[in-house]
């Protein structure tokens, strides 16, 4: 720990849930200290347990739990989790939350229907937790549902370097929809390369999407499509039909959390994408990544959750992190 940082709270630990607990271990392993201990299971009856194996009184402890798929099953066990750290009289509980299910929503956009998004963020800060931290939500607006502390990492830079590291010759940028747009914008702008949009509509009843209009130019250009999410494909799939009638070359996508419901692995399969890349906020099934085949690139994000962790601990700016 640097000289100049005072220590606010206890020694640090970290723990992980049963949702993605190969991203906690390789966490753990470059933060340098080991898992904390704990029984995570569900009885006969589905209800969940949680057990410490030691005291986390008075520490500075960190959960990593995204609530991806089952979504309710693990968004319980993240609460349940909190709920026993904090009766364990921890010193200061963060979650880390890479993946926040039930993101999308997050605004009633049709009568007679919950902000399940507001609804998850008043169950998490009720069951304890102090601060959270989660990488790109699917709208800006989820910070405000929390009255603690949250940390929203970008992920954008991972795949920066990765396209500086793969560079795509002659690319244009594409965000799939309007929603997109900020974040395609942005990383157009760190590889310094042209920008295009896909005016994409939905049916009312949300069952069929349709693309209408491009505004800007892929023909003769490789492209590459950025969005935050892929669920079942369908989206990412009609957008690079799309801008390959277009005229575009090869189309590639990144997206920073491949949730890849059935039956997505199956179209990015038979897609016309020659590549995408995903980082592993989510677990991805080794079935999945098989179906994929070798289009499937994942970016891992451990070190950078080491890194925020640790600076979180020893009371450092996030920020500096992204600040160029």
């Amino acid at each position: 720990m640097p000289a100049n940082v005072v220590k606010m709270y206890g020694d640090l630990m970290l723990f992980s849930g049963t949702a993605n607990r190969s991203l906690a271990e390789a966490a753990a392993k470059h933060l340098g200290i080991p898992l904390g201990g704990a029984d995570v299971q569900q009885f006969s009856n589905s209800n969940t347990f949680v057990r410490l194996h030691k005291s986390v009184r008075a520490k500075d402890v960190f959960l990593i739990q995204p609530t991806s798929a089952p979504v309710n099953d693990n968004l319980m066990e993240l609460l349940i989790f909190i709920d026993t750290l904090k009766r364990d009289s921890a010193g200061r509980i963060t979650v880390v939350v890479p993946f926040y299910g039930y993101g999308r929503t997050d605004k009633k956009d049709q009568p007679r229907v919950p902000i399940t998004a507001r609804l998850v963020a008043d169950l998490i800060q009720t069951a304890g937790a102090d601060r959270i931290v989660t990488l790109d939500l699917h709208a800006k607006q989820l910070q405000g549902f929390f009255s603690i502390a949250i940390d929203e990492l970008p992920a954008f830079g991972l795949f920066v370097d990765h396209f500086q590291t793969h560079p795509i010759p002659n690319a244009v940028v594409v965000a799939p929809d309007i929603g997109s747009l900020r974040r395609a914008r942005n990383f157009a702008e760190r590889l310094d390369v042209p920008l295009a949009v896909v005016e994409k509509r939905r049916s009312l009843d949300g069952a069929r999407t349709e693309m209408f209009n491009l505004i800007g130019d892929v023909a003769g250009h490789n492209v590459i499509i950025v969005d935050d999410e892929i669920d079942t494909a369908g989206t990412l799939v009609r957008a690079a039909n799309f801008v390959r009638e277009q005229g575009a070359l090869d189309v590639v996508a990144c997206a920073t959390h491949a949730v890849l419901s059935d039956p997505a692995s199956d179209r990015i399969r038979e897609s016309v994408l020659a590549e995408v890349v995903v980082t592993d906020t989510v677990a991805i099934p080794a079935e999945k990544r098989r179906v994929t085949g070798d289009k499937l690139t994942v970016i891992p994000t451990a070190l950078l959750l080491a890194d925020v962790i640790r600076r979180i601990h020893e009371g450092r700016s996030v920020g500096e992190l992204f600040d160029e």
